[in-house]
């Protein structure tokens, strides 16, 4: 029995890291780090953004989430020996030509696009086509450590502002309406840009893809629940802003937009995400470990095999990479 009881931890851990992943995560690390210190700015600009950004600050959950994923993976991954995918190098160079031209440009949103890109290549270079179309979710997740959303604000804050002034003629103040500043009885009110809904909506949007693609199977569920993603948070933002203006007539503005902050960070967040998830509940139609294409099918995908090149080792995947990494980098000195 201590034999059998001391042979389980290590059953377990061959199982999490079998012998013929060793080599290529190992590989995929080494270009991870050389792609992460040739875009060291895009990087350091994007975590900046991460934790001192309220409007982005769920991005910071976005690793956890990744890698949650590829752990729902964890069996089928540990029965496949990861071959480097040879052309998955055009997508690494793209993606640092990208970043590239972000930074001439001085464009941070191109330059963190081409970032991200150039890491989501070196995964697929690195650990073939099959292991790639498996965790084709995580690794197309990684899409969201780039924060956007900046551009989409005046819009927003006008659409809450027209929300909130017909909601506000409708309950009987009095009140005017001149871009989005909302006059009324109890004072001025300036749908600011940290009024715009933009955190919300982004989160929205973020959830509504994990959702729809570990629970639904069905496209046409999935549109549904991503524009329900897209329209309530901006609907129930205008509602906000409303609900601020109507108890500001009776406690002062002062004290209602110190409640709507609290109210709408804590609780009317939450609310709103309750509802709409136990809304789609009813539809889900798969656990999430059930994501993605299974093994089999991607097996039969005779294609999938012709394209991956056993000859072409991990090792060398990753010093490929590392060398495209280090010729974007001394880009910038010329």
């Amino acid at each position: 029995m201590p034999h059998e009881a001391a042979a389980l931890p290590q059953e377990r851990t061959q199982l999490r890291l079998p012998a013929a992943w060793r080599a290529p995560l190992a590989a995929l690390a080494a270009a991870a780090l050389a792609l992460v210190f040739a875009n060291f700015g895009a990087w350091s600009a994007m975590a900046n953004q991460w934790w001192n950004i309220d409007t982005y600050s769920h991005l910071l959950l976005i690793p956890l989430i990744t890698a949650w994923l590829v752990a729902l993976k964890e069996e089928e991954l540990a029965t496949l020996a990861p071959q480097p995918f040879l052309p998955g190098l055009a997508g690494v160079a793209a993606g640092l030509a990208l970043w590239r031209a972000g930074e001439g440009l001085d464009i941070n949103l191109v330059a963190q696009v081409g970032a991200v890109g150039a890491l989501q290549a070196a995964a697929v270079t690195v650990l073939g086509l099959r292991a790639s179309i498996v965790l084709a979710l995580p690794i197309a997740f990684a899409a969201f450590l780039v924060p956007f959303g900046d551009e989409i604000i005046p819009p927003l804050q006008t659409i809450t502002a027209e929300i909130a002034i017909a909601l506000t003629h409708a309950s009987g103040v009095p009140a005017r309406i001149e871009g989005i500043h909302i006059d009324t009885p109890a004072g001025l009110f300036i749908v600011a840009e940290a009024c715009s809904g933009v955190k919300f909506l982004i989160a929205m949007v973020t959830l509504g893809v994990l959702v729809c693609a570990t629970r639904f199977n069905r496209w046409r569920t999935r549109a549904g629940f991503m524009a329900a993603c897209v329209i309530v948070p901006v609907l129930a933002n205008g509602v906000r802003a409303f609900a601020t203006i109507y108890v500001a007539q009776y406690v002062g503005a002062e004290k209602a937009t110190g409640f709507d902050h609290i109210v709408y960070g804590w609780v009317f967040f939450a609310i709103v995400v309750a509802v709409l998830l136990g809304a789609a509940w009813r539809f889900v139609e798969r656990e999430p470990e059930e994501y993605g294409w299974p093994l089999a099918d991607i097996e039969s995908w005779g294609w999938v095999r012709r394209f991956e090149t056993a000859a072409f080792a991990p090792g060398s995947a990753a010093l490929a990479i590392i060398a495209l990494a280090a010729i974007a980098a001394l880009s910038l000195l010329l």
